[in-house]
């Protein structure tokens, strides 16, 4: 039985021998390697944003799904969008093996569970046709990810996948399968290496795409983001001033904390007459 890329020893040994430049060296050397291979499968990558932005603009739902580093990036992802974007948390939303309220656990158990996946989706967040699901697994084997996505095409549910392995089995049970080769880990068998570091930047391009696709950006500004902290009232601030330069930053930031937001703070002084 061959072994997959990712499971094939490293291309370097004896790590306990170098010193910490050496690993640091190495390291770096083989992290290079990630976004050439990302930019090998850009048509993949945009396919599956398509298919994500035209589901949700017909008023479904985008979830990531998977176990272990996949799967907590996922988690990640949908932590940070709705106060980045200030969008409804039950459109973008992450099912992790184990459950989202064990991130912090290490349950790597929870991989080999070939029915929690779909069980989650089917009757925690009552999944439909009108949503789509993107499965993430660096083998491409988890039998946890793998399950849940063959059940989402069985019931006519769109669904994509993220893998590190060519040829993936879990690419025949989806739609908009990506596969970002990126060989032997640095440390063998280390998924949440270089294998992980693809998986975030996808997580990151695909969400910050859509978001951007979905009108939650305007020129390059984050216009929509909740008012979590003084930083992000500060940012949205200046923003303001710099679009409405005949306003003071000390008004912008009255109305902005009052309306609860920029986009509003403006709909706001538009109403009043005050912006045209």
């Amino acid at each position: 039985m061959s072994i997959r890329l990712t499971e094939q020893p490293s291309l370097y040994d004896h790590l306990e021998t170098k010193s910490v430049a050496e690993l640091l060296r190495d390291i770096n050397t083989e992290d290079k390697k990630v976004p050439l291979a990302i930019e090998a499968v850009l048509p993949d990558i945009e396919k599956l944003c398509n298919a994500i932005e035209a589901q949700l603009r017909a008023g479904g739902r985008f979830f990531w799904l998977g176990a272990g580093t996949g799967g907590k990036l996922g988690v990640l992802d949908v932590l940070e969008v709705p106060n980045t974007y200030g969008v409804d948390p039950e459109i973008w939303q992450a099912v992790l093996a184990g459950g989202n309220e064990n991130l912090v656990l290490d349950l790597e158990e929870a991989e080999d569970d070939v029915e929690e996946g779909w069980v989650t989706l089917r009757d925690k967040h009552h999944i439909s046709h009108k949503d789509i699901v993107v499965g993430i697994s660096a083998s491409g084997n988890t039998p946890y990810v793998m399950a849940a996505m063959k059940a989402c095409k069985e019931h006519g549910i769109p669904c994509g996948s993220i893998c590190n392995n060519p040829g993936s089995p879990i690419s025949d049970y989806v739609d908009y399968p990506i596969e970002v080769v990126m060989g032997p880990e640095f440390i063998t068998g280390s998924t949440r290496m270089k294998s992980g570091t693809s998986q975030k930047l996808l997580c990151d391009m695909i969400s910050t795409t859509i978001m951007v696709r979905l009108g939650r950006v305007q020129g390059n500004r984050m216009v929509c983001a909740n008012l979590i902290n003084n930083k992000v009232i500060d940012r949205l601030t200046r923003t303001m001033v710099e679009r409405n330069p005949q306003l003071s930053y000390e008004y912008c930031e009255e109305i902005i904390k009052k309306t609860g937001g920029l986009v509003k703070a403006e709909e706001y002084l538009k109403e009043q007459g005050i912006l045209k």
